[in-house]
């Protein structure tokens, strides 16, 4: 089943096109990902599909639901976890989750979701008081108050420490096994590596790519990098005329040659063949800062 969908969306500001023909489908069960460069059109598209933008074309569906004209039907539906969100300093966070609780007919069980998100022991805590860890997690908690068959997730991580980052990701994995969609607008590439199903990479108001994050690095001109240091250096043009190598450079003693799985095999063949012994030897695979990279010609960071 398709929880969302959006085809032909095309959003315009001033004369300028910030989406251009975007169109994805999310399943039931999925945390899919949307990437992109500041200036992408990642956040037009997803205030579309959260209804607080209407498209200029396209069709846009949340569980079946025009989010644009049929809020009433979606928002029980729909959970949203904004890139930037405050609360009241001095509100605990027993009285967030009773607030929000109170805007839906049926929320969610608001002792079990703190003990789940680890919330239990700050109940009574003032926000302002939280770590940037808890009150992430309160955001997370506040997106879920209502139960939502769909949430969206919106710079998940941003701010929190690497223990905490890994913390949140183990929450949302455990929403997708709960059956929750999940929509991920993230930064990190890291993050997306691992939360994601699928990825979609938005380049100016457009879709550059969409496929998992295994096919996306599958798709970097450079799938391995070979790294390594040689008492006798090997001729660059010899690196250089290894099939499928992309680029040999050399600094610090150390000679880094980027290409693929026939470029790690020859080069093998090329140090027998020379009798050379390639010391601090390193073959590494791709990343989806590489696709990324390939992709859109832009650095996210």
């Amino acid at each position: 089943m398709t929880a969302i969908e959006v085809r032909g969306l095309h959003k315009t500001y001033g004369g300028r096109k910030v989406v251009d023909g975007v169109s994805f489908e999310v399943g039931e069960g999925e945390i899919f990902g949307i990437l992109g460069p500041n200036g992408a059109g990642k956040t037009t598209t997803v205030e579309c599909v959260e209804g607080l933008r209407a498209p200029d074309e396209g069709r846009v569906r949340v569980c079946g639901h025009d989010p644009a004209t049929e809020r009433p039907e979606l928002t029980p539906l729909l959970g949203v976890q904004l890139q930037e969100s405050e609360l009241q300093a001095k509100l605990t966070v027993r009285e967030a989750l009773d607030l929000y609780a109170s805007f839906y007919e049926r929320p969610a069980d608001r002792h079990a979701l703190a003990e789940r998100l680890g919330l239990l022991p700050h109940l009574k805590t003032r926000f302002g008081k939280l770590s940037g860890g808890q009150k992430q997690r309160l955001f997370i908690a506040l997106a879920l108050i209502g139960d939502p068959r769909v949430v969206v997730l919106d710079e998940l991580t941003t701010g929190l420490d690497p223990r905490a980052r890994r913390e949140v990701w183990s929450l949302v994995e455990s929403i997708r096994d709960d059956g929750v969609t999940v929509l991920l607008v993230t930064h990190f590439m890291e993050e997306a590596q691992r939360l994601c199903d699928r990825i979609a990479v938005l380049d100016r108001g457009r879709i550059a790519a969409l496929d998992t994050p295994e096919g996306l690095i599958g798709r970097a001109s450079a799938a391995k990098e070979i790294s390594f240091a040689a008492d006798t250096p090997l001729d660059p043009e010899a690196l250089r005329a290894l099939p499928e190598a992309v680029s040999v450079t050399v600094a610090d003693g150390r000679t880094v040659v980027a290409g693929t799985d026939e470029t790690v095999g020859a080069f093998v063949s090329l140090l027998a063949r020379q009798g050379v012994t390639a010391r601090q030897l390193r073959v590494a695979d791709a990343t989806l800062d590489d696709a990324y990279l390939d992709l859109t010609g832009a650095d996210l960071r």
